[in-house]
């Protein structure tokens, strides 16, 4: 079908519990918001396809329950996570002052091999609210003082980022494995201009 193969990439999202990480994924992956949705229980995941910088990717997004009820339930999923999109909502001070401990939840529980170099995203979400408690600035420093993650505000209700913040996601992966190809190389290969070059990424 796909004249490359696909690279598969799994994501989470965590955060509080009503932050909208439910509905942020509903709205990458089905073009859909829905203002009733319920808070997930355990985990969930959904698949997408797409293309970033010339790679095919199957991005797998796995939405975990933020209550602390569920710990038990969504700390086994971490394990194997290419990208972690820690998401709070600008409407709700507490939800952004947590980051730090799910941070280290996830850093805990998921065995990633080099943690200095695992790639997170920072998401503030429902920008479209009018109130807001923690501001762009606020959030940014946070990020700048937490390894430089990329920050993106975002509205699952107006679609706003809402792609180019999975999109993010992908590229901090693919920028971080071809560091460690270069690492292993002893020649450079041009990874974007070279496409048919057929390479498998074992690593």
């Amino acid at each position: 079908m796909m004249s490359g193969k696909s690279l598969l990439l799994k994501v989470i999202l965590l955060g509080d519990g009503g932050v909208g990480k439910s509905s942020l994924m509903n709205r990458y992956v089905t073009d859909r918001f829905d203002s009733q949705s319920f808070h997930t229980i355990g985990v969930e995941f959904l698949n997408r396809d797409l293309e970033v910088d010339g790679r095919l990717v199957t991005l797998q997004i796995w939405d975990t329950a933020g209550q602390e009820r569920f710990k038990s339930l969504r700390t086994p999923f971490y394990r194997g996570a290419d990208c972690c999109l820690l998401t709070f909502a600008v409407n709700d001070l507490q939800s952004f002052q947590n980051l730090g401990c799910w941070k280290k939840e996830f850093m805990y529980y998921s065995d990633v091999k080099d943690p200095e170099r695992f790639p997170f995203v920072v998401l503030g979400n429902k920008v479209d609210m009018e109130q807001r408690e923690v501001g762009e600035d606020e959030a940014r420093a946070w990020c700048e003082e937490n390894g430089c993650c990329p920050y993106f505000e975002t509205s699952a209700k107006d679609d706003t980022n809402v792609t180019a913040a999975f999109e993010a996601a992908v590229r901090e992966v693919l920028a971080a494995e071809d560091k460690i190809d270069h690492a292993l190389l002893s020649s450079t290969i041009d990874l974007h201009g070279n496409r048919k070059t057929s390479r498998t990424s074992c690593c």
